[in-house]
């Protein structure tokens, strides 16, 4: 594994854990170049469904989207990066457990939703505000107000 600071390719694996739902392997490794600490995750690759969006097109599901999308929500928020990992793994499962070859960009928005308002109610509101398409006051009022609702499974 090459050092992500220095590019060095000696690296010692320090901390090696699976994950609570048991589909990767996180480690912790050391350089022993610049002997800096990162973090990597393992999984298997499974071929997850195409997106299809809105307009009909037809995309790979693309990981590090999700997550960018999750961290401009949580932006200023007390959320661990490990709560956002697993956020991005449930919804992993859940694209990997439909078992259907496209998945519409609308249900991958409900579940992306879904786990934010697990998460942090107000990057749960900033994300509707955006995916949604907030007109006005109103809209917002709505979905804050859908926040002091229980969930559905």
């Amino acid at each position: 594994m090459r050092c992500p600071f220095c590019g060095h390719h000696d690296t010692q694996v320090v901390e090696t854990r699976d994950s609570d739902e048991g589909d990767s392997t996180r480690r912790r490794r050391r350089c022993q170049s610049c002997d800096k600490r990162f973090t990597t995750y393992e999984r298997a690759e499974i071929e997850l469904p195409a997106i299809v969006k809105r307009d009909g097109r037809r995309t790979d599901f693309d990981r590090a989207k999700l997550k960018a999308s999750l961290m401009l929500a949580l932006r200023k928020r007390p959320v661990g990066a490990e709560s956002v990992e697993s956020a991005i793994e449930a919804i992993e499962a859940r694209l990997r457990q439909s078992g259907d070859k496209e998945v519409t960009s609308t249900q991958l928005g409900e579940w992306v939703m879904k786990e934010l308002r697990r998460l942090d109610k107000v990057a749960y509101v900033r994300f509707a505000s955006v995916y949604r398409s907030f007109d006005d006051v109103s809209e917002f009022v709505a979905a804050i107000k859908e926040t002091g609702k229980k969930p559905t499974p």
